[in-house]
């Protein structure tokens, strides 16, 4: 199947009939982007598994290995807002290409490291190279849809990122069956740098400069985009970005969902084999549960958020969505932690995080909703919280269980956050854009 045709798939799912005259660029776009959010998740969660080769053959503690997890995801948080800052300035056309190029180079270069200095170096080079990512690719969904596709596109978008994380365990559990670790990483950094080529030689930042896209096709990205502010960001614009209080409450959010989020991606499957028992081809397996779970709560979230905001406004849109899937999952988390029965509590563990991604539509539709014309600086603020939680969560994790040999202590914390990340979103105003008195709600009168 071509690209093309994967990406008609996708279009069809947000829209099932179109217009006479109206292209579907747009989707082609999107199937571009889902395969974007593919190939980061494959090569993320590639080192979850690897592990523990890699801590075996370099001789590296589980606090060190949790360290080389937290120094990827520290320069992601570090370069994320420049990033961003940087997309919103000269498109996401050149930037997201020079991304997947970088992170698949250190992806590859993975393979040479030969101590614990040389794995951590490349490790924050690599998560320096990847930040900025989602918040280009919401930029490109905030300059490519209407507003009230937006959620429904971001969760298809998540929906190729956690689909590839689920399915890679399986994938790197076969191939280090017949390969060592070495090879995995020099052969998983391949497919991003055929998508750069693809995605550096179709895309175009605006819909204006691609000239497949029609007249209807542009009108209806036109009129949904709603009225946005634009304005170039000098001190007094960035202050009102840093202050805003749904922003900060987005951010906490966001902090409290990518902390557990990166315990799934990175002492999951430890969890699994040490706690639970799981070994093998089960292991594999119920590594990548969660994840695959997600695909189906990353798509059913972002239809959920985009229809309840065109029939109730986007306050109970967005804001119901989220703070209501962060309080599931708070739930099941700490239910499937009390549980003794190992198959009960991996289904109730991925519940959690599923609920959690439910959410995924409506926070980046958040950001691109209050963000007018600096989605990717908006949206890169609410990532580096995030980050700052993933750097945290292996670190944190180890120490308990060194501490208290126990995996439960850090899986309650998880549990905790969540329930405290769902009070944000009380907090949260999606109506109101940062950089002007511009009201965007799309009510039942829409």
């Amino acid at each position: 199947m071509t690209i093309d045709n994967r990406c008609n798939m996708t279009g069809r799912t947000i829209e099932a009939t179109r217009q006479p005259g109206e292209s579907q660029i747009r989707y082609r776009v999107l199937g571009l982007a889902v395969l974007l959010a593919a190939i980061t998740y494959l090569d993320r969660v590639c080192i979850s598994l690897t592990a523990p080769a890699m801590m075996r053959d370099l001789g590296l503690s589980k606090v060190e290995m949790s360290i080389v997890f937290s120094a990827f995801t520290l320069a992601y948080a570090l370069f994320e807002i420049p990033t961003g800052w940087w997309g919103d300035r000269i498109g996401t056309r050149r930037v997201l290409t020079r991304i997947v190029v970088w992170w698949s180079a250190f992806t590859m270069m993975t393979a040479g490291a030969f101590n614990y200095g040389s794995l951590l170096l490349v490790r924050f080079l690599f998560g320096g190279g990847e930040a900025g990512a989602w918040p280009n690719a919401a930029r490109t969904i905030s300059r490519w849809f209407p507003l009230k596709e937006r959620g429904t596109a971001q969760g298809i978008f998540f929906m190729g990122a956690h689909l590839a994380g689920g399915l890679t365990p399986l994938l790197v559990t076969a191939m280090l069956t017949v390969m060592g670790w070495r090879t995995v990483f020099l052969i998983l950094g391949i497919p991003g740098l055929l998508w750069a080529v693809t995605w550096y030689w179709w895309f175009r930042d605006e819909p204006e400069e691609h000239g497949s896209v029609t007249p209807g096709e542009l009108e209806k990205i036109r009129e949904g985009r709603g009225v946005e502010v634009s304005q170039r960001l000098d001190r007094a614009g960035w202050r009102r970005i840093m202050t805003n209080r749904s922003l900060i409450a987005l951010c906490g959010a966001y902090f409290t969902q990518s902390y557990s989020f990166y315990f799934f991606i990175t002492w999951l499957p430890t969890y699994l084999e040490n706690a639970r028992g799981f070994t093998a081809t089960k292991l594999g397996i119920f590594s990548g549960l969660p994840l695959l779970m997600s695909v189906v709560a990353d798509f059913f979230g972002g239809v959920t958020t985009d229809r309840l905001s065109v029939r109730y406004g986007l306050r109970i849109g967005r804001c119901g969505v989220g703070g209501g899937s962060l309080l599931l999952a708070g739930i099941m988390l700490a239910t499937g932690t009390a549980t003794s029965n190992n198959m009960l509590a991996v289904i109730l563990i991925s519940l959690a995080l599923a609920f959690s991604n439910f959410l995924l539509g409506a926070s980046w539709g958040t950001c691109s909703d209050i963000a007018g014309s600096n989605a990717g600086v908006v949206s890169g603020c609410m990532n580096t919280a995030g980050q700052l939680g993933g750097v945290l969560s292996p670190i944190i994790t180890a120490l308990f269980v060194q501490r208290y040999g126990s995996w439960s202590a850090p899986l309650y914390l998880s549990s905790l956050l969540y329930l405290g990340g769902a009070v944000c979103w009380l907090f949260i105003e999606p109506r109101q854009q940062i950089l002007g008195e511009v009201s965007i709600d799309r009510g039942r009168e829409a």
